[in-house]
């Protein structure tokens, strides 16, 4: 790390400085999204201000904003989606089927609800519908802290194990890493366990009922075809995945057909009457909550020019000399992942361990997927997951590490041994 040059070190700084007035962003009374864009325009300004960056290091710039761009683009989708199923009202079909007065059970169900979606679907979308639901089913802010961090640690070790489920896995399938009979074979164990161990954790935090009903109904009355735009939109969001898997198609042009699907339908249904316009996507979108979207966006560039000056393949360099064990080494980067996006520490070790050295399926890429997939739950911005649940729920970054980063951080390492265990065992036996 010593052989950074003086422009990588104050990018560092000003990343650090961000991070920083983000995690205190009550106190300053400065809205995280303000931080985030402003963090990520000055460390591309440093990184532009580089005579060697010419041309070629302008089109890095673009293809990191294409990658970027994919992601705000589904991110944007996947929220519209699930407003427009909000609503109408959709989500009383599983509001009303939740029939839990008992916080612990309402854990757990939603926690094995979520884990077993976000492999379907994927984290991301898996966590905007989940948080969604339980910001209406639950009423008590503290209570909704727990089950929402349930959800973003369940959503985050339930993409780990499927090739589809979270971004980094999906990076290390196509990359061909991973293969995806071998991920789900090795890593739903690990999984689960994860969620198991973290939630076990969680449910004593939970003690009680909820009132009789109230906290488990959606208010008002219900909205035309909120069943059949529930079923619609649902379905419609099981398809991205589906698409990508058969056709190649990138996930944010199935979201956006997704979208174009529900808006389309949306239209035709309601254009006839002057009293619903409010169930119109023209009006939806006002609700979108664009400055999480904007935050999102921000961090994503900062980290991306980080990438681009070299600072994270240093740190990843820097892991291999001192540690060298594959174990170790996993094991640090999901932690890290808890402070930096997984994407790009992903991104970095592939470049740094050739298939020669590593082939596919070793346990040093399994681990790789297991831990970026899951640590990023240790901290509220770790995860695409958490930071849904930071914008749309308003959770701040202490209130969430109080109570979610321990159980978190075991569940993590529980994960970690039972993979271990398992392989150990299967070479024992073979």
């Amino acid at each position: 790390m010593d052989s950074l040059s003086l422009s990588a070190w104050l990018m560092i700084g000003i990343f650090t400085v961000g991070y920083v007035c983000i995690i205190f962003e009550h106190a300053l009374n400065i809205n995280k999204a303000t931080v985030a864009l402003l963090m990520a325009v000055l460390c591309w300004i440093i990184q532009f201000s580089n005579p060697k960056w010419g041309d070629e290091g302008y089109s890095l710039f673009c293809e990191h904003v294409s990658s970027i761009s994919q992601v705000i683009f589904f991110l944007l989708g996947a929220l519209t989606v699930v407003e427009i199923i909000s609503v109408h009202k959709g989500f009383s079909i599983i509001s009303n089927a939740i029939r839990i007065q008992s916080k612990r059970k309402m854990l757990w169900v939603i926690g094995f609800i979520t884990f077993f979606l976000s492999a379907i679907l994927d984290n991301l979308t898996t966590a905007i519908v989940m948080i969604t639901l339980i910001m209406k089913l639950i009423d008590d802010v503290q209570d909704r802290l727990i089950v929402g961090g349930g959800v973003v640690i369940a959503a985050n070790a339930g993409g780990a194990w499927t090739p589809i489920g979270d971004v980094t896995t999906t990076m290390l399938w196509i990359g061909g890493q991973l293969s995806a009979v071998e991920v789900v074979r090795t890593l739903f164990l690990p999984s689960i366990a994860c969620v198991i161990v973290s939630l076990f954790i969680l449910s004593f935090q939970l003690k009680g009922y909820f009132p009789p009903k109230p906290a488990l109904k959606l208010n008002g009355n219900p909205e035309p075809l909120g069943n059949f735009i529930f079923i619609l939109g649902i379905s419609l969001l099981i398809c991205v995945p589906i698409l990508k898997y058969f056709t190649g198609l990138p996930p944010f042009m199935a979201m956006l057909l997704a979208l174009g699907v529900l808006w389309l339908t949306t239209d035709i249904v309601h254009s006839k009457y002057a009293d619903r316009g409010h169930l119109r996507v023209h009006t939806v979108l006002t609700r979108i909550d664009l400055a999480g979207t904007l935050f999102f966006l921000g961090i994503l560039l900062a980290v991306a020019s980080l990438e681009s000056a070299g600072i994270l393949q240093k740190l990843a360099q820097f892991f291999d000399q001192q540690i060298g064990n594959t174990v170790l080494i996993a094991t640090f980067i999901g932690i890290a992942s808890a402070v930096v996006d997984n994407v790009p520490l992903v991104a970095a070790t592939m470049g740094m361990y050739d298939l020669s050295i590593y082939p596919t399926d070793h346990r040093f890429w399994q681990l790789i997927a297991y831990c970026a997939g899951t640590g990023g739950s240790i901290l509220l911005i770790g995860s695409a997951a958490g930071v849904v649940f930071m914008g749309l729920d308003k959770v701040d970054f202490f209130r969430y590490s109080k109570k979610l980063t321990i159980p978190s951080l075991i569940g993590y390492f529980a994960g970690i041994g039972v993979y271990l265990l398992v392989e150990g065992f299967l070479r024992y036996t073979g």
